[in-house]
């Protein structure tokens, strides 16, 4: 009887399907249809003669003798030599999400259980930082850079990534461990755990999802940064934004369009990957920081 009660009328529940139908269809389709053109060639996917060309593959076809062609990927993979920048971009993102993580867990651990008024002000000035557009930071420190003669290096690339992301982190952190109780921490302490035992052994593990949805939205800003990759760092260290990038600054040559779509559909596809494998994490994550203890 709930089950009945609770059951939508027939045009209620076809016009909710439907919305959530099309919703889905827009949000996939640029995915989907940049997937299928990343094996066509350019005068089939950049066609201005017909869109129906990028479906067929007519001219990539009467070119390769076969509807779909792995030139875009082969291109960038092997002629651009895009798996360096795929090695970069590891390097840097697990960098950024470690040193994060652990400033960010200790920092917001510390200004949760804090008594003092300076907190509120260490969280206002850090949000100040955050706002700030990624562009004047960077400009900031190129001469510093050059005059040590570190501009180009990933660590250099990474301790800006860290300095810009960490604001975010405190903030997010802050908010995961005001939610959980102070008496969980203290009844470790009375047990005979140090502060930092109470909090390694006893908060962390509570807070997982936390870490887990932070840490991701920081492996996020890392990854597809653009604006400090792409000013420090040389190209031989180069990120996979950056170097998508190079691929469509060299439009006039032929074939540079499709090494790009190749680069930007590998470069996507882990993110797919990633948040359908954290899905869960990242929704009790969110709800955790959104309900205090």
């Amino acid at each position: 009887m709930i089950a009945t009660r609770r059951r939508l009328p027939l045009p209620l529940a076809a016009l909710s399907t439907g919305f959530v139908l099309l919703w889905v269809f827009m949000a996939a389709f640029p995915f989907i249809w940049t997937v299928w053109g990343s094996f066509k060639v350019e005068q089939d996917f950049f066609s201005r003669d017909s869109w129906w060309f990028a479906i067929e593959g007519t001219r990539t076809i009467a070119q390769t003798g076969s509807a779909f062609t792995g030139d875009g990927y082969y291109g960038a993979w092997v002629l651009r030599d895009f798996f360096s920048s795929v090695v970069n971009t590891a390097i840097v993102t697990v960098s950024v999400v470690v040193v994060s993580l652990t400033f960010g867990t200790l920092g917001g651990y510390a200004l949760a259980r804090s008594g003092y008024r300076y907190t509120f002000w260490l969280l206002m000035l850090a949000l100040v930082f955050r706002a700030m557009p990624h562009i004047t930071l960077v400009s900031g420190y190129l001469l510093p850079f050059f005059e040590m003669n570190i501009w180009g290096y990933m660590p250099t690339a990474i301790i800006v990534l860290v300095a810009i992301n960490q604001p975010f982190t405190l903030w997010m952190l802050h908010s995961f461990f005001l939610s959980i109780p102070k008496d969980l921490d203290e009844s470790a302490m009375v047990d005979g755990c140090s502060r930092f035992q109470a909090f390694r052994l006893v908060v962390i593990p509570v807070m997982w999802p936390g870490v887990i949805t932070t840490g991701l939205f920081s492996f996020l800003l890392a990854y597809n940064d653009f604006a400090v990759t792409a000013m420090l760092l040389s190209q031989p260290n180069q990120t996979m934004v950056p170097k998508i990038a190079s691929f469509l600054g060299t439009i006039q040559q032929e074939g540079n369009v499709m090494f790009a779509v190749a680069a930007v559909v590998s470069a996507t596809a882990p993110l797919f990957v990633l948040v359908l494998f954290f899905q869960r994490q990242i929704v009790s994550g969110l709800t955790a920081g959104a309900v205090k203890g």
